[in-house]
């Protein structure tokens, strides 16, 4: 399912464990929010999608993805919307 733009915002924040100096100096790892208000997907749906969001999921009605397994901000972000998108697909 297609989610619209504007229910998905991105913050880049410095990653966590090793990595050299590196990992100091980069914002690299992604926290990918969905707005489960905006994202126009089905309650029922929604509602499974917190289930299966578990700890990621707020009070505030947002599922966040922070990915941080690489080293660049745009694969990090890619990986955050493919998780995001799976976890959807799975909902």
């Amino acid at each position: 399912m297609h989610l619209p733009a504007d229910s998905l915002s991105f913050q880049f924040v410095r990653s966590s464990g090793p990595g050299g100096q590196h990992v100091n100096k980069v914002a690299s790892a992604v926290q990918l929010r969905l707005d489960l208000a905006k994202s126009g997907l089905p309650q029922p749906v929604r509602d499974r999608l917190v289930r299966l969001a578990g700890k990621r999921a707020t009070t505030n009605d947002e599922i966040i993805i922070v990915a941080e397994r690489f080293r660049s901000q745009h694969r990090n972000r890619a990986d955050a919307l493919e998780r995001l998108q799976a976890l959807v697909d799975s909902a």
